[in-house]
């Protein structure tokens, strides 16, 4: 007899175990003190992620500075969101990093998912960027006040989500899936793969989250640009990807969202950042977001470290804290802005407020202790001690310490929101647009 123990019970075990364990947490310190020091701080260091038009980009580009200086898919992506919000007029960073990468999709609609002064960067053969770039158009042009500037490239950016279908969509599931972890940005996510020899091989919760959010931005586009067909082919595509991650990726017995094969269709019950991107945007009933939160996100043996949220379950064999960069960086344990980010929105949406405030002071915290020792920041850290991992200095050229900025930066955007109630981000379609909801099917 095979009995299979709902991973929902051994989650409520954990979760009872270490809370038994637990000791109070360290006392915070001032929010509104810690939101002015990191304000200074950033006003000093947010400008090293824009760089002038050069080369092959035609517009100022965003970097991660430090040790990034191309400019990347979702990096440019979560920057271009912070310079955004702090000044709806800066939204024009976000604008061009839209028209750099959409200008440089080919005839097919291949878009490399890094891009150089030089050209696009090669990568692992055609290295497709990440579904961000019509949810970034949505975001500018919304603060803009303006939809024009997207109407020369929409042809492009069809092309671009055309090629998306062709390259990364399942028929069979109706989902979507990366050619390989490395694509995904969660370079060595364990619930993905990097085996040559099984590319394309798992359908991800995080890619077919992105490609419905990325569906749903081109109909609100369209809508605006008046191309009414286009509109409700797109919204079709946004809703039929909804239901077939609540129909294939959601288990109500575990209460996770899990990936899955595209061979077998056998569950990767791997607990990982990546599994919880479809609360941030809103797809599950309250009570059973709430659910799975509780469960997993906010358990100190699975999701939830002393110093934010780990990017793979501490319960999981593979858990590490390593200073990984090369050959790809480390998304089995450390922590993640970007990915915390998308968290405390989460913890927002499902009514976690006190743990939300708790993340962005926390996160705020160890980056301000970042700055003061290394007057600059890393791109990960340790989700035990709140250490800055990568880059050390012995992987910076010459042997120097070379930082990181980058998506960072979302940490004075959170801290702000928790303080001043202002500059709050849900990175809603739906409200960016000032569209309709988008429909259950």
């Amino acid at each position: 007899m095979n009995l299979r123990i709902p991973f929902a019970l051994i989650a409520t075990l954990l979760s009872s175990f270490s809370l038994s364990l637990a000791q109070s947490p360290p006392e915070q310190p001032d929010p509104a003190a810690l939101l002015r020091n990191l304000t200074t701080e950033f006003d000093r260091l947010a400008p090293q992620t824009i760089r002038p038009a050069d080369g092959y980009i035609k517009y100022p580009y965003l970097i991660p500075a430090g040790y990034y200086n191309q400019m990347w898919d979702w990096d440019g992506f979560f920057i271009g969101l912070h310079w955004a919000n702090q000044d709806p007029a800066n939204a024009k960073y976000l604008r061009d990093w839209v028209l750099s990468f959409a200008g440089s999709a080919d005839a097919d609609g291949y878009v490399a998912g890094c891009i150089t002064p030089k050209g696009p960067r090669p990568l692992f053969g055609k290295f497709a960027m990440k579904p961000f770039l019509a949810q970034g158009a949505v975001v500018a042009a919304e603060d803009l006040r303006d939809y024009e500037w997207i109407r020369p490239v929409w042809p492009a950016m069809k092309r671009v989500l055309d090629y998306r279908h062709r390259t990364q969509y399942d028929e069979k599931w109706k989902l979507w899936f990366w050619d390989n972890a490395m694509q995904s940005g969660a370079d060595n996510n364990a619930a993905l793969t990097n085996d040559p020899n099984d590319r394309s091989a798992i359908l991800a919760v995080d890619a077919s989250v992105y490609a419905m959010r990325e569906y749903l931005a081109m109909s609100a586009i369209a809508t605006k640009l008046g191309d009414v067909s286009a509109a409700h082919a797109y919204q079709d595509k946004a809703i039929a990807t909804r239901y077939a991650i609540l129909r294939q990726l959601w288990a109500p017995r575990d209460a996770m969202f899990w990936n899955r094969r595209r061979d077998t269709g056998a569950v990767i019950r791997v607990v990982a950042w990546s599994n919880f991107l479809p609360l941030f945007d809103g797809l599950l009933p309250h009570d059973e977001g709430r659910r799975m939160i509780s469960l997993y996100l906010l358990n100190p043996m699975q999701m939830r470290a002393e110093h934010g949220f780990r990017s793979l379950s501490r319960f999981n064999p593979a858990y590490n804290n390593q200073a990984i960069i090369n050959p790809y960086s480390n998304w089995r344990g450390p922590i993640w802005i970007n990915a915390n980010f998308l968290d405390w929105i989460a913890l927002r949406r499902y009514g976690f407020n006190e743990e939300a405030r708790w993340l962005a002071v926390t996160i705020a915290t160890d980056i301000h202790r970042d700055i003061a020792e290394w007057d600059s920041m890393h791109e990960d850290y340790d989700a035990e001690t709140g250490d800055g991992l990568a880059p050390t200095p012995a992987q910076s050229a010459n042997g120097k310490f070379a930082g990181f900025v980058g998506w960072n930066l979302l940490a004075e955007d959170m801290l702000q929101c928790e303080v001043t109630q202002q500059h709050c981000m849900t990175l809603s379609i739906e409200e960016e647009a000032s569209g309709q909801p988008l429909k259950q099917q």
